[in-house]
């Protein structure tokens, strides 16, 4: 149990510079999650193991390389590149070089995003720093994927969601450490409790053993000079345990004062710093005349996520028919809803209501093949309702 683990870890090799890195994967069941948001954004995680509870999972979405700051998405398509021959005849060479040349200079956005990364001490600004890498190194290709780029985007909205949710990240790992300490007591305390039952049992035996009468005079008289030492020690054994309880309701009792004290206060200092800048929002900024495709804030990720859908959407080839499709538009029309457009919102909702009623009927006798077709078109009309409101007001 002391060394288990939330993540498996991977050896790979960076496609561009060689270097053997080792990565870790969270696995499955390592956290919940507590509902998710009308753009399918995690509403909260309950990390099971607590010293990651300030930690979005989205920090492992990526795997950036120690040495050269190459990143993409950490699957299995990634870890296996080595036999995907499409990636290793059409893509690698001109990302490597492109990556290679952005390396080469001192005050590159590769130099500036990779040399920031710090997950121990900033693991989810470090996160929206990889997927900003991931973007750039997508971007790279001959015929980048759209629909990666959005995806990307919309997960660095995600993160930037739960930064500005108000929750300072220290207090989030001590939240989590408490609840461990908690747990632990409370089975320290079955334990006591067990204890004492055990003891009971055992001097209501020793009782029995001395009680007895049908055996001789003599080897009773053996018997007796032992009973004195045996309640002795049983005197003694009783007194430890309750002191020990007693011990373990102080230590509850602190723990009580140390929670209150410790987490029941709140930062009213706003944005916590990033290094040396006043927030990451502020380092972001500042990198923004470096690379255009620098999002600061979650307004920004989302017009960025919705740009590169609209690109996905329209060319055709990245997004399947069905499912994907609808899923696409709606995401679409969700985000632009959220960011004020509600013109561009309320013509792709029509567009995803319109074409999930007709998936929807034309595979009426595949439920299974709908189920998600028809929990988007639920989405699209609650949301599309709103849109309309939000227009008049």
């Amino acid at each position: 149990m002391a060394n288990e683990s939330p993540f498996l870890i991977f050896k790979v090799e960076c496609p561009v510079c060689k270097t053997i890195n080792e990565f870790e994967q969270i696995k499955v069941g390592a956290y919940v999650e507590g509902g998710r948001d009308t753009d399918f954004c995690p509403r909260e995680i309950q990390w099971r193991f607590p010293k990651y509870q300030a930690y979005n999972p989205l920090v492992f979405f990526t795997a950036t390389c120690s040495n050269c700051f190459y990143t993409r998405e950490f699957a299995s398509k990634y870890r296996e590149w080595k036999t995907d021959t499409a990636f290793r005849t059409y893509q690698l060479k001109t990302l490597k070089a492109r990556h290679l040349e952005q390396l080469s200079v001192a005050d590159s956005i590769v130099r500036k995003l990779g040399e920031a990364i710090d997950v121990s001490r900033y693991p989810n600004e470090s996160a929206i720093l990889k997927i900003h890498l991931a973007i750039f190194d997508a971007l790279q290709a001959e015929h980048p994927s759209h629909l990666d780029v959005g995806r990307f985007y919309l997960r660095i909205a995600w993160v930037l969601r739960t930064m500005d949710g108000g929750s300072d990240p220290n207090l989030a790992v001590l939240s989590g450490l408490v609840r461990d300490i908690d747990g632990k007591s409370a089975r320290l305390e079955s334990a006591i409790a067990e204890s004492q039952q055990c003891l009971d049992a055992l001097v209501e035996s020793v009782k029995v053993q001395f009680g007895a009468s049908n055996l001789s005079t003599e080897l009773q008289s053996q018997m007796f000079a032992y009973r004195d030492r045996h309640d002795q020690h049983l005197g003694n054994l009783n007194q430890n345990i309750a002191k020990t309880r007693d011990t373990h309701t102080e230590f509850r009792t602190l723990m009580n004062e140390y929670r209150d004290a410790v987490l029941g206060v709140r930062s009213n200092q706003g944005q916590p710093t990033f290094g040396e800048h006043a927030s990451l929002s502020d380092f972001l900024l500042k990198l923004q005349p470096h690379w255009s495709g620098i999002a600061s804030s979650e307004h920004e990720a989302l017009e960025q996520s919705i740009r590169y859908y609209k690109q996905a959407f329209a060319g055709g080839r990245e997004i399947d028919a069905g499912n994907q499709q609808i899923q696409a538009s709606y995401l679409i029309a969700e985000l632009s809803r959220r960011i004020g457009d509600y013109d561009g919102a309320k013509q792709y909702f029509t567009i995803t209501i319109k074409a999930g009623q007709e998936f929807i009927y034309q595979n009426r006798q595949d439920q299974s093949r709908t189920q998600l077709a028809r929990k988007i078109l639920e989405l699209a009309i609650e949301q599309g309702r709103a849109n309309l409101q939000a227009a008049k007001a």
